[in-house]
């Protein structure tokens, strides 16, 4: 597989994650009776099974009847669940929730759910029972790779944050007391520059502060560090050894900017392209910019949901692009009439209704439309057409319209259809 192939899958998994992970989020149980287990790699799975057990038995001391009965249940049913494997658990280890949530009306339901082979490997053993289910640490191995430093500075202001995957955040900012270069009255020039080259240099050793107070402690997981500023000024930053020695191995490269506010964090990192040729950030810019080329002076390119999907069908679409915020389902409405079928993309928390045929207006009950997850509809026909599937972030102005104005869904193609 290639190497944007394996990405792609990467993407899938994680999105197919956090899909689960919101499905629990939702989930609150009226008492301390919602189960989470974590569960390395290298542990037997005997060793859980005697775990469970022994919570099993200690439960009994549950002074609440109900919250004794569900968590007993969601352990019986955790253990039940634990049958199905050998030794050891998957790669990357496992997950279990179970327990019985609210499903309104003073009811409950047991849910119970096995996440398998998580991004990053669970690190150790956790037994959790709550009101909600543990999903923080899921979460977590969610977040985007890839974490680089970033500073912007002149001798007016300096701003320092990060870049963490695709997102860049802002963290400290601060403003200087340098004096311009006119001196005021009764000043002589020699003591004027003294006190200016002075007001610089405390600039100078406040900005390095804010970025070792920031990097130092994450020096170890950092990939790199961006300096940008007019010059002279980001040249006699890093020249003066400011920085952290181990932050100044870091820096790899230096660039022109023209804000040092927020805005210029963005330009820092869109100025960085070659430098930062693998974030994932510039991997998503570098989609996008493809698409917006095809879109407006070639015939490669696709967006909307049932575009895309007649595209993908045919076989023509080299690259499927779905927007990382989105979360939709697709309802497809078969016409016994004529045949026909008609699809809805809906928001998922919006409920499915009665439709008229666009055919032949024959009414099709609700009841008999088959309703499914948009995003993974489009994947699997990708997947059976050798389709890349790559999820855009919205943290860039082309990314937030590939949402906005695209509907989330978008395709280059292999060669023009006309479609």
């Amino acid at each position: 597989m290639s190497s944007e192939g394996a990405e792609g899958q990467t993407d899938r998994k994680k999105y197919e994650f956090r899909k689960v992970i919101e499905d629990l989020k939702n989930y609150e149980g009226s008492g301390t009776q919602l189960v989470t287990i974590y569960v390395p790699d290298d542990r037997q799975i005997s060793d859980v099974v005697a775990h469970v057990t022994q919570e099993h038995s200690e439960a009994s001391n549950i002074k609440s009847k109900q919250t004794r009965t569900n968590v007993q249940d969601a352990l019986t049913s955790i253990k039940d669940r634990l049958k199905y494997y050998d030794t050891y658990p998957p790669d990357n280890g496992m997950v279990l929730f179970s327990g019985a949530v609210d499903s309104g009306g003073g009811r409950t339901e047991m849910v119970t759910q096995v996440l398998e082979g998580p991004p990053q490997p669970v690190e150790s053993f956790r037994y959790h029972c709550d009101s909600d289910f543990l999903t923080e640490p899921l979460e977590n191995m969610l977040a985007d790779q890839g974490l680089y430093g970033l500073v912007v500075l002149d001798r007016r202001e300096a701003n320092v944050g990060w870049l963490k995957g695709k997102r860049i955040e802002p963290v400290k900012s601060a403003s200087s007391l340098v004096p311009g270069k006119q001196r005021k009255g009764g000043q002589s020039a020699q003591r004027f520059a003294r006190l200016r080259l002075e007001a610089i240099d405390n600039f100078y050793q406040e900005v390095a502060g804010m970025a070792n107070d920031l990097f130092v402690p994450e020096r170890h997981d950092i990939e790199g560090i961006l300096v940008g500023g007019p010059s002279p000024t980001k040249e006699e930053f890093l020249d003066g050894d400011y920085l952290h020695h181990e932050l100044q191995d870091s820096v790899i490269g230096k660039f022109d900017v023209s804000y040092t506010d927020e805005s210029g964090l963005r330009e820092l990192v869109d100025n960085a392209q070659d430098a930062l040729a693998d974030a994932e950030v510039m991997k998503d810019k570098r989609q996008m910019e493809t698409f917006f080329e095809e879109l407006n002076a070639g015939e490669l390119a696709t967006y909307g949901f049932e575009q895309t999907r007649r595209n993908l069908v045919m076989g023509s679409v080299e690259r499927l692009l779905i927007s990382e915020d989105l979360r939709k389902d697709v309802i497809s409405y078969d016409c016994p009439d004529c045949g026909t079928t008609d699809r809805e993309v809906v928001d998922r928390r919006k409920s499915t209704t009665d439709h008229t045929c666009s055919e032949c207006g024959t009414e099709v009950d609700a009841d008999d439309a088959e309703r499914e997850d948009a995003i993974e509809h489009l994947i699997e026909i990708a997947e059976q057409r050798g389709t890349e599937t790559k999820f855009i972030s919205t943290d860039f102005e082309k990314g937030e319209q590939l949402y906005d104005a695209f509907g989330g869904f978008a395709g280059i193609l292999r060669y023009s259809t006309g479609v």
